[in-house]
């Protein structure tokens, strides 16, 4: 019987959108040039989009979390929500995979749609549940948005300080814009891959380059000693393993998404290998330097290998921009009546007011590292974390729900008890630690960069004009962070804040 089952899901989930959609068209070297760079739908195009949109500005800020943590809590954090939001991706693939598979029974045609989460809610759970998923999302992504366009304007800052970091968020607003033009998750094959190149580099960059530097004089490691800073830089880090608010847009851009599973887990346990050494290292070598220093390019000194790191991040932030921001998009289409448009350029034109309040939003709190904390604890806490748990507890709450699920869970995981057990904990654990204790904390920062810098400030954690240089490195690591051909640092790239 579970074997029949198996094979009725097999067929009615496993339709090839590209075969659809191309179906009697003849193949020219186009097409198949197309096809290669940017129609993506197999299992790697989905590891690829997982792996590259899990970790983007937040590798930089990962060191400042670890100095608010201590060095012993910090790598516990990041492998327990690493595992923590894993276990979320799978349990939103298991509702997808339900959610379609009913739909699809009924004959309901997805070619021109792409699902959404709040649709899954919907079908699932009903109109209540569709509500406060879509509130969650949006609200979660519109500010994930912000901060991509907040890191670009950090970022650039350390290659070009002749124009404040306001001045960037302006110019890159308008260059972000320009992901109006990108139709849905299938077309992000080549920039996906790209992308986790740019953060391999950016994460040994920032290994090597500490490890070289050696410890500045005098380093202390004194995290955590207050609780506030200490639940802050957890937040932070239940945000950087938080990035599936888009796992549902990726699945659907999958040929056969019902082989998504395990996909975000191995995802996750590469970007561990990018995030845990990267982390130690500048923790190590900078210690409390880093409480002052959201950012981790700020302490290392200006070279040809440092800009590298910079321009590679800056266009990752372009995508992972993009990758935030598509949903939205969706989601903009699906209210005014423009999703099912079969011209671009009138869907592109339709998307741009959504853009407009992410600029706005960026240059109101530049708050580079404290707004992750914020938006982690209040938005990426329910969104995907309890959300997700609840909703695969009331879906399959009935025998009868449970004997038809189209995926059960595994025997490994001590079946519907097993499952049941571990979202129970995920939900008491997050809703305790990530929004109580965490959203005391990030909230009280996050009012504390406001008391201390202001709304709309010019130049945030901008050191003053003539401040000192950074600590120089030792002798064996002048060739790896300063080569010959490196201009001389810059006097702005000192260790003070400066209120601008």
């Amino acid at each position: 019987m579970e074997g029949g089952s198996d094979k009725v899901v097999e067929t009615v989930i496993a339709g090839s959108y590209v075969e659809m959609e191309t179906d009697g068209k003849p193949t020219t070297y186009k097409t198949r040039l197309s096809k290669f760079l940017w129609d993506g739908g197999s299992v790697y195009d989905a590891w690829f989009s997982c792996a590259s949109n899990q970790v983007a500005q937040v590798l930089l800020t990962l060191p400042y979390s670890f100095s608010q943590l201590g060095m012993l809590s910090g790598i516990c954090f990041q492998l327990f929500y690493g595992l923590l939001g894993s276990w979320t991706a799978y349990l939103i693939s298991v509702l997808y995979v339900e959610y379609r598979t009913r739909k699809e029974r009924e004959k309901v045609d997805f070619r021109n749609h792409v699902i959404q989460w709040f649709e899954v809610l919907d079908g699932l759970l009903g109109k209540h549940w569709r509500n406060v998923g879509l509130a969650f999302n949006c609200t979660f992504l519109l500010f994930g948005s912000v901060i991509q366009l907040i890191a670009c304007a950090s970022n650039i800052y350390y290659i070009n300080d002749n124009l404040d970091k306001r001045t960037w968020t302006y110019i890159f607003g308008a260059c972000c814009a320009t992901t109006v033009f990108v139709p849905s998750f299938k077309n992000y094959r080549i920039w996906s891959f790209l992308g986790l190149i740019m953060t391999t580099y950016t994460s040994w960059y920032l290994t090597i380059a500490s490890l070289l530097h050696g410890q500045v004089q005098d380093v202390k490691h004194s995290g955590p000693t207050k609780m506030v800073l200490y639940f802050t830089g957890a937040t932070n880090i239940l945000y950087t393993f938080g990035g599936h608010a888009v796992t549902v847009e990726i699945m659907h851009a999958m040929w056969k998404p019902q082989k998504f599973k395990a996909i975000y887990l191995m995802a996750t346990l590469y970007v561990l290998t990018l995030t845990l050494p990267s982390a130690i290292s500048v923790y190590w070598a900078f210690g409390d330097l880093l409480l002052n220093h959201s950012n981790a390019f700020a302490l290392l000194p200006k070279s040809p290998l440092r800009d590298m790191a910079v321009v590679l991040m800056l266009i990752h932030q372009f995508i992972t921009f993009g990758f935030a921001c598509t949903p939205l998009y969706f989601v903009w289409e699906k209210a005014i009546g423009m999703h099912e448009c079969k011209s671009l350029c009138k869907r592109a034109a339709a998307r741009l007011p959504v853009v407009i309040p992410i600029w706005f939003l960026a240059i109101i709190f530049p708050f580079f590292g404290p707004i992750n904390s914020t938006v982690g604890s209040l938005l990426v806490s329910f969104t995907v974390y309890i959300i997700p748990s609840l909703a695969h507890i009331l879906v399959f709450r009935s025998a009868a729900a449970r004997e038809n699920a189209v995926e059960p869970p595994p025997k490994f995981l001590g079946r519907w008890a097993g499952v049941y057990s571990i979202n129970v904990f995920v939900v008491v654990w997050v809703f305790i630690v990530g929004f109580g204790f965490g959203g005391w904390a990030s909230v009280i920062n996050f009012v504390h960069q406001i008391d201390t810098f202001g709304l709309f400030t010019k130049c945030y954690q901008c050191p003053p004009p003539g401040g000192p240089l950074p600590p120089s490195p030792p002798p064996m690591a002048h060739h790896f962070l300063n080569s010959s051909f490196a201009a001389p640092p810059s006097h702005h790239h000192g260790v003070h804040l400066h209120r601008q």
